[in-house]
């Protein structure tokens, strides 16, 4: 049709809503065609499972078919209605309530799978041979690539990859002290309480950071600062540098920021020598850990820290 050719990839979902719809449209007429009036093809999951067995429960049967479980239950309420399943069965177990065919459902079972489902079969396996792409095979591929990673996902990541090229990381200047200040103060605030240190250095960056041999990066999104973070200076025999101060404004996140922002205090740590890098953080910033594990961060222990809110520590071996 020429309307996908049109939206290109973007219609994926409605295509497919339209193929189906097609595959049920012929389904029952199909099922017309071999006196299976009352049956709807949308129960024939349900039916198929229940006819390989005298009973099962209704959570059984949504696992194995992939659907919900409110959806299986309305699909076997239909067919009780339709006279096909039996759910006044006695299970060994009290505690479950189990579903099976009646006398009428397996005799039907019996002629569907004998003549119907075999037609069938034999139908798409022509269709396939037909086909330059095996769809059984590729439908198969796709349900399992989906199961790694969803479309939701992945079309996460391109946003977030599109919108990170508008991103620019600048060397702090002194317009940028309040946005360094600010969006520092939004997130400790949100989370937890500011503290002395806190206000030593995000009031007067210049003289507790930059003046003793440290940085301060700005990430810009379209010219407005949404990002910053700190390298600064330590006096300790086993960190030269730590990453610290690291804020993204909300309205930002999902722009790849942080990752930004870490990848560059990183680079300019090792351009001034330093072996290792120190952080502190709190696990309960979920996401925070998880970009600093994926930056190679581990965690350590046993080190003083002068901030209530720290809970971890973690280091950056940058020799490797």
């Amino acid at each position: 049709m020429n309307i996908f050719e049109r939206t290109g990839k973007m219609a994926l979902g409605s295509r497919l809503r339209l193929l189906t719809s097609r595959f049920t449209d012929d389904a029952t007429k199909i099922y017309e065609m071999y006196n299976v009036e009352k049956f709807s093809p949308k129960w024939f999951p349900v039916f198929f499972v229940l006819s390989e067995t005298d009973e099962k429960t209704i959570t059984k049967i949504a696992r194995e078919i992939g659907h919900s479980q409110p959806s299986v239950t309305k699909i076997i309420k239909e067919m009780i209605k339709a006279g096909l399943v039996n759910d006044q069965l006695k299970s060994s177990d009290k505690r479950r309530n189990v579903v099976g065919l009646t006398e009428e459902g397996k005799s039907l079972a019996e002629k569907m799978l004998q003549e119907q489902c075999v037609d069938i079969d034999l139908a798409v396996e022509n269709l396939l041979t037909e086909a330059t792409y095996n769809l059984w095979e590729a439908v198969a591929e796709w349900e399992f690539l989906l199961e790694q990673k969803s479309l939701l996902k992945r079309v996460q990541e391109q946003k977030k990859l599109r919108e990170s090229k508008d991103v620019e990381i600048v060397e702090y200047k002194p317009k940028y002290r309040s946005a360094f200040r600010n969006l520092n103060a939004e997130w400790i605030s949100n989370y937890f309480k500011m503290e002395e240190t806190d206000y030593k250095s995000l009031d007067n960056p210049q003289e507790y950071i930059l003046d003793k041999g440290g940085k301060i990066l700005v990430a810009l999104y379209k010219d407005e600062p949404l990002g910053v973070c700190a390298l600064i200076k330590m006096n300790d025999k086993d960190y030269d540098f730590e990453m610290a101060k690291m804020a993204v404004s909300p309205k930002a996140q999902g722009k790849n920021i942080g990752w930004l922002l870490g990848q560059a205090i990183i680079n300019s740590a090792k351009e001034l020598g330093a072996s290792k890098l120190y952080l502190e953080s709190n696990t309960i910033l979920k996401p925070a850990i998880n970009l600093y594990q994926k930056m190679g961060f581990e965690k350590i222990v046993g080190r003083y820290t002068p901030y209530q809110r720290c809970n971890i520590q973690m280091e950056l071996d940058l020799k490797k």
